[in-house]
Order: structure tokens, then sequence, then C-alpha cells
């Protein structure tokens, strides 16, 4: 167990589909609990109470275990019509078919497509629609990732969404030393930080890059720590064919060979080189974890008007054509190889040219892209909490709420940047990922959907609560009082006098005190002794064998 017990850093316990996480933390009623004003006592109160008691303490340690993944109980938002659907899915045919898509300096990947029937013309590739979406259809809808603890194991796909942390960033920031290059030592604590944050599901991948360790060696110790540190699901490195050569062999080293044969137990991901073009780093990662029948995460990274065209529309239109192109090329490499069709798509300031984040066109196609990867049949990651601004305040607070919220409601599987993302992605927040870790704990509570069972519906609560008076103390507020509502730990809904009292701290105060606590609790969760000397064996060999490389 990790240091601090039943709190919110315990480890996840399985879930079953159709369980329901109960999230919320114990309500502080501050002396209010006595027997509510009009209501008629009666001789069994107490047992009523202790029974209340008994339940509530089942439904708290059910409550401080979040789910290793979270299934939605609400609908997906339809926000286009099917006229507009079809259009969309028209026009993005008529790129693959018409204007095609470059695949540079891979002649292996070539080689695939002209085998399959694409009418290759030097490194353009024109893709009939017919056969990018029987491509498409190959692969699985939804999948497992293992982790090494079997318990935080994630399913992508269907009603099931996935959150991992902030992916790329070349710097961090934190409130006491404020915004300076990433170094091994900030990776590892976002690593322990994610590992015991639980509304995380995934350790995702770079989460920063430690700037300190060579360019080409770096990939094996961020692996390594998402392994040593951690013991939920991880990505790999994609950056460089041996690269991702190695991730995959790290990941063989941990699970064994015969895993990696029939289960995803790492995944890669992929940016395209939009517009309409994939180089040899992207088509080697695909063929490299597909290969061995890993995951591949395939995104399109469009910022419209420079990337892409400036309508939504169009640059939906052109995601959905770099997406079903990348995920064609998964099942060349092996059919039925686990694949999510990724969407980033933003806006930006054709005044400045700089990227912006939580604006309404993005907003609009994260719900749109949602219900594209519905009709295609495969996974979808897109959006995050995403934001322009370059420090946790309030510009962050409501670019990241517009962002997550409809990449959730949109109906994104898997989901990077949840957390920790600043400055259009330049730079992890250390405070930012406590606060965005904490709304998504929120919205966990809100995926759960609405009850509407005896107790949701309080039925027998009005026997004892009269008109006129009130629920404080009732059996049915003492029975789900400690479950009712989800706290939100890194919100202050104190008394003003009590907020003065205890330092006036804002926010990124109270957030930057909660990381630094966590790092002092963490303990690394236990790895086995064999296999820790053999991927410490591994990594020596690797770094032995090539020079150090800066560039």
């Amino acid at each position: 167990m990790y240091a601090g017990g039943a709190s919110l850093y315990a480890r996840s316990r399985p879930s079953s589909e159709g369980q329901r996480a109960d999230e919320a933390n114990s309500l502080q009623f501050n002396g209010f609990l006595s027997a509510p004003a009009g209501s008629r006592a009666s001789s069994g109160m107490s047992e009523t109470r202790r029974l209340g008691r008994r339940e509530r303490q089942a439904r708290r340690a059910e409550a401080v275990s979040p789910p290793a993944y979270l299934t939605r109980r609400i609908p997906w938002y339809e926000f286009a019509d099917e006229e507009a659907l079809v259009r969309i899915e028209r026009r993005a045919d008529t790129l693959l078919e018409e204007v095609g898509v470059d695949f540079r300096g891979d002649p292996e990947t070539l080689s695939l497509w002209r085998a399959a029937g694409a009418d290759v013309e030097g490194e353009r590739v024109r893709i009939p629609a017919e056969l990018a979406r029987s491509l498409c259809a190959k692969a699985p809808r939804e999948f497992v990732q293992l982790a090494r603890n079997p318990r935080r194991s994630v399913r992508i796909g269907g009603r099931h969404c996935v959150f991992a942390p902030v992916y790329g960033p070349p710097f961090v920031r934190c409130l006491e030393q404020g915004r300076r290059y990433g170094t091994i030592e900030d990776f590892r604590n976002l690593v322990r930080l994610t590992c015991m944050l639980p509304w995380l599901h995934h350790s995702g991948g770079t989460t920063c890059e430690p700037c300190d360790v060579p360019v080409n060696k770096r990939h094996l110790d961020m692996v390594y720590a998402h392994i040593r540190w951690s013991d939920k699901p991880f990505l790999g490195s994609i950056t460089e064919l041996s690269r991702c050569e190695d991730s995959v062999e790290m990941a063989r080293i941990l699970f064994g060979a015969e895993t990696l044969e029939r289960s995803c137990v790492i995944m890669g991901n992929i940016n395209a080189n939009s517009p309409l073009m994939f180089d040899k780093v992207a088509t080697h990662a695909i063929r490299t974890y597909c290969g061995a029948n890993q995951g591949i995460v395939i995104a399109p990274f469009i910022l419209g008007g420079a990337m892409g065209p400036v309508t939504t529309a169009g640059a939906l239109a052109q995601a959905l054509a770099e997406g079903m192109a990348g995920v064609g090329l998964s099942q060349l490499a092996r059919p039925g190889a686990p694949v999510v069709l990724g969407n980033f798509l933003s806006s930006m300031s054709l005044r400045s040219g700089a990227p912006t984040f939580g604006m309404p066109e993005a907003t609009m196609s994260n719900y749109v892209v949602g219900q594209l990867a519905r009709r295609l049949g495969v996974p979808l990651r897109c959006g995050g909490s995403l934001t322009a601004s370059k420090v946790p305040d309030a510009q962050a607070a409501f670019e990241s709420a517009d962002s997550i919220h409809s990449t959730v409601i949109g109906g994104a599987n898997y989901v990077l940047h949840a957390a920790g993302w600043l400055e259009a992605g330049l730079v992890t927040g250390y405070e930012k990922l406590i606060q965005d870790a904490d709304r998504l704990g929120a919205l966990h509570t809100l995926m759960a959907g609405l009850p509407t069972d005896d107790n949701a519906l309080a039925r027998g609560a009005y026997e004892e609560v009269q008109p006129g008076g009130h629920f404080l103390g009732s059996s049915h507020t003492l029975a789900n009082y400690e479950t009712a509502y989800y706290e939100a730990t890194m919100s202050d809904s104190e008394s003003f006098e009590q907020w003065q009292e205890k330092g006036s701290r804002d926010s990124a105060t109270r957030a930057c005190e909660r990381w630094k606590a966590m790092l002092a609790e963490y303990e690394a969760p236990p790895l086995d002794a064999g296999v820790d000397e053999a991927l410490l064996a591994f990594i020596a060999k690797r770094k032995e064998s090539m020079p150090d490389a800066w560039h």
C-alpha cells in the first residue's frame, strides 16, 4: 500500500463494466448531524443509524479506490446531423482518392500500400475509399492494455475512457522554481505523481523531455521510469526506429514474449505531418509497434489556417483522411493490431500565428470527431485539458474546462494531455497537473450518470422529515452523506474567515503544497528484482553501444 493508507492515493481496485464508481469523499457537516427539525423520532432510530454507519463505511471503502478506467453511462453528444457527417466523410474520401497522402522516406510502407491495391506514384499514395474503410474495419473496436499491476489494466474503446497526463513539453513549471527545462528527476517525479493520482488511469509517455540526458539515450531512462516508478500502463518512444524497438524490447522483458504476442502492453503515439503526409519516423513507429501486436495512437496535429483549412469542417475532413490512412497502414503491418484514431485539431490566432485552445471551433471538432470515429468503428483519442496560458490561472481554468469537457462528452476513449498542460503544450505544470486531475474526478461522477433507484429517489425519507423540516441528520442523509457528492479536494469551499486563518492560499499554492506532500509520501510499487536487473542490463548495454548525441 502507498503511504497514506485509505487515501485518494490508494491503488485502484478492479472494476467491471457494470460497476458504478463512487468517488465522493466524506462531507463534513460541522456538528449539524443532529435530529432534523420537524422529524418524527422513533425507538429504532439508533439502530437505523448504526446500519447507516456500516453502509457508509462500505461505500467509503469503494470511494477511495476509483476504477482503473472510466466507463460512461451517459449518451454521447451528437453535435452534427447525418447530412453534415456524410459530407465530411465524402470530402475525406475525395482527399484520399484524388489528392492522396505522402509517405516519405520509407520504401517498405510504399510496398505495403502497392500490394494492397493503392495507387503509388513516387511517395504519393492515392487510396481508394473502399480500401481505406475495409482496412479500418480490421482494427479492434476496443482492446485492453495490460499494466504490470493487473488491477490497473485499462480498456480502450467502446464506452470506456482512459485519462493520461500531458505529453511532450520540453519545459516544466512549478510555483517555487518557475519555468525551466525538464530534467530526468522532473520526469521521475511526474511519473510518481501520476502513479499516485487516482483519476489518471495511465502513466502516459513523455510527460516532459529530460533535457539533461542525451537525446539518443533518454528514451531508455523514460521507459524505465514508467516501469520502475509506476504500475500503470504506459507509452513507449517513437522518435526513431531503434528507440521504438528498444521500447518494445523493454516491454518484452517486463511482460514476457508470449504476453506481447497475445496482448497489448505498450503503445506509441505519433502525429501525421499535416497536411496529408507521414514521414518515416511515424511510419517506422506504426510498423514497429503494430508489427509486434502492440498499440499505436495516430493523431493528425492540425492548427486551422496553418496545417489545415481555416474552416473547422474542412480541417475535420483532412484529419479523418489522415487518420484513416494511418489506421490503414497499421492494419497492413498486422491485421487486428490495436490502434487508436487520434485527432488534435485546434484554432490559431490569424493575427499572431499563435495556437489557441479552449475555443469554440476546437470544442465543435471534439464533438464531431467522436461521431466520425464511432461511425468508422475505431477507438478515439482527442482533446485534453488544453490551454495557451503560461501559468495555472483563470485563463488556464476556463480554457482547460471547455476542452476536457467536450473531449469527454464527445466520446474520446484515450485522452492524452488530460492533466498538466500549459503554454500551448510547451510546459508541463506541476500545480496544473494536480488541479486538472481533481477535475477529472468530477468527470468520473458526471460520466456515471444519474441513479434513479429507490435510494437515489429518497423513498422513505419523507416519513422522517416533515414539511418545513430539514434533512441534516436524517437517516437518509446519514446513509449517503459520505458518497452523495464529489468533493473537489483542490477547491476551497470554507468561509472567508476559515480561508483567511489558513493563510489566504490560492489554488496554485494549495496545489504546490499537495504535490510536494505527495512526493514526500510516495512509495514505489514493488518490481520483481530479476526483471529490474534484466532491464538495467539492457539499458546499460544499449547506452554503451553508442556515443552521446545531444541533437
